[in-house]
């Protein structure tokens, strides 16, 4: 062997590892003549082989077969679906899928059996949770069961081996070293300097020297890299100190091993035909449609420059990086280019829950009380993740109409987490150090620290105040209406019932009264003035879920400001604190 092939003998990064040998070549320890451009693999703290792909998710190496050019790869974290659905769009370059599989995720309320080898159907531990099991399903097979599953993504292609092993295959065509495996030769680049052309060589038997030589070699080498890379890390930092580099940037240098993707802006300006097609315009930015793919249509929030100090965008990103929900909006990448900044989310094309509750047009958009109720229990999971399904518990804080996506089925999913705190779940009560939210869905302890700490239950109150604008259809007006038709409908409704009374709905089934009553009644309980009075989210879910008949009807909730007795507030404070919501004199199905 040449001088420049000595150095690369066949590694392993374990004892029970694949071999590492041309065209793979191991990072940190061959040489970069050792393996073919993009062949790159490295040893994790575990001993595990990672591929080194040009996509933020890692896989590890289960096997190498090098006659057929094949590679076995698993997901160290047990969540090899979870994964291939984030990088569907992606490259996998050099290699390419082999034993493609159509992909569908199912919600069951109950489990479904798994035979093994060969089963249609797969259990995604990672993302269920109780009385949700998510199973990923081969589309071309009829499985028994899912008649009382829910549908949770669309169908996707995926390299995924239905196995108790859960493996992903690939396969690469260059460099071709079949031909010299058969000869019983070895495959190498070429030493001409030609890029990126292999030959075939006899391996010839090194001496004791020989080796003793290449070993020293390699070691010094090995050294000499170290120090090199050790006094590249001393300049950096110093360079990095010098600069006084942004704070969002040391955040996403420890954000490297979380999935979302990052592009540049020169990426933005591409994924949305330069700003092409508008979706809307708030106070922090604006969001375009825009496409990764043929087939994958994503929203691009363009961040405005001059907002903030980058606290809310670090929010969003750390935050959606431990998030993985069918009721949570998916965080598809991000930019972070200079004082460019933008967030790349799966698009929507139902838009927000605001436009069907709200909109100038509500006689048309009315989605009907099933729906509702389908949405309003949607959302009630997705916020009893984020405080119950994460390592941390996490608090939204702007839970609104507003920032409820809707998917093509009407399926909704929580946005927005810019406002949002994470804290221990064995931790009852978060320190803040302002009030964070939207006036009208805002929790009264976060004016009035008298009433109770601010927790978890800051999140239901807003939710409670979104299921009476579901239930009413009409979004918030002032705390002090000028006209006699206008009434705080959560006070009134519970007048209503409380005098064994219905609401005047028209011409409508029992069953439907029977949720408009069911999701009332919830809400009164989310709203209660004193956080220890509200129901957590999971027993929400549980009424929601019921029927009516299990429900009664919670103490009435301080809502009318003269109905207060909170300390020595003024009218004024009062008035900042709560909103109306209209309500013409006859409750109609409008």
């Amino acid at each position: 062997l040449g001088e420049t092939q000595k150095a690369c003998k066949q590694l392993h990064c374990g004892d029970h590892g694949p071999a590492i040998h041309f065209p793979f070549r191991l990072k940190d320890r061959h040489p970069d003549h050792c393996g073919y451009p993009g062949f790159v693999v490295s040893c994790n703290e575990r001993h595990e082989t990672v591929l080194e792909l040009p996509i933020p998710v890692k896989l590890s190496v289960n096997t190498i077969d090098y006659k057929n050019q094949e590679i076995f790869l698993y997901d160290p974290d047990h969540c090899l679906v979870a994964k291939l659905l984030e990088t569907q769009t992606m490259s996998f370059s050099p290699f390419y899928i082999i034993y493609p599989r159509n992909i569908t995720l199912f919600d069951c309320s109950l489990g479904l059996e798994e035979s093994g080898d060969g089963d249609p159907v797969a259990a995604v531990p990672c993302l269920s949770s109780p009385g949700h099991h998510i199973y990923a399903v081969d589309s071309v097979d009829n499985v028994e069961g899912l008649q009382y599953c829910t549908k949770t993504s669309n169908v996707f292609p995926a390299p995924y081996i239905f196995s108790p092993k859960q493996e992903t295959a690939f396969r690469w065509s260059k460099p071709n070293c079949t031909e010299c495996e058969a000869e019983g030769k070895k495959c190498r680049l070429k030493n001409n300097g030609t890029k990126n052309e292999i030959e075939c060589v006899h391996e010839a038997n090194m001496s004791a020297a020989t080796k003793l030589v290449v070993t020293g070699a390699s070691l010094g080498s090995f050294v000499l890299m170290l120090l090199v890379i050790a006094a590249y890390h001393v300049y950096s930092y110093d360079r990095n100190e010098k600069e006084n580099r942004l704070k969002i940037e040391r955040f996403l240098e420890d954000y490297k091993a979380l999935k979302p993707s990052r592009y540049s802006y020169a990426d933005i300006k591409r994924i949305t035909d330069q700003f092409k097609d508008k979706l809307g315009e708030g106070a922090y930015g604006s969001v375009y449609k825009g496409k990764l793919s043929s087939e994958l249509f994503v929203a691009v929030k363009v961040l405005n420059s001059s907002t903030g100090d980058g606290e809310d965008f670090i929010n969003e990103v750390g935050t959606m990086g431990h998030i993985h929900h069918v009721n949570v909006v998916r965080l598809v990448g991000f930019c972070a280019d200079g004082f460019r900044r933008a967030l790349v989310y799966e698009f929507l094309p139902n838009g927000s829950l605001q436009d069907f509750i709200s909109s100038a047009n509500n006689n048309n958009s009315f989605l009907g009380w099933d729906k509702l109720q389908d949405i309003a229990l949607g959302v009630a999971q997705g916020i009893e993740y984020l405080h119950q399904g994460c390592d941390q518990r996490i608090l939204h804080f702007d839970i609104k109409p507003h920032n409820i996506l809707l998917d093509e089925n009407f399926i909704p999913k929580i946005s927005d987490f810019g406002l949002a705190k994470l804290y221990p779940i064995d931790n009852s009560i978060v320190s803040l150090t302002a009030a964070r939210g939207t006036m009208g869905y805002m929790a009264p302890e976060l004016f009035y620290k008298n009433i109770g700490g601010v927790s978890f239950k800051a999140d239901v109150y807003s939710f409670g105040m979104l299921l009476m604008e579901m239930t009413s259809r009409r979004k918030n007006l002032n705390a002090f209406a000028e006209h006699s038709s206008q009434i705080y409908f959560p006070s009134w409704v519970y007048d209503q019932y409380n005098e064994g009374k219905d609401l005047e709905m028209g011409d409508v089934p029992e069953e439907e009264k029977e949720i408009m009553k069911k999701m009332v009644i919830t809400a009164l309980w989310c709203i209660q003035m004193k956080p220890s009075d509200r129901p957590s989210m999971k027993k929400v879910i549980e009424m929601l879920e019921g029927g009516v008949e299990f429900l009664k009807l919670p103490p009435k909730p301080f809502l009318c400001p003269q109905e207060m007795q909170v300390g020595d507030l003024d009218q004024d404070s009062l008035n900042q604190a709560y909103s109306k919501i209209e309500l013409t004199s006859t409750f109609s199905t409008r």
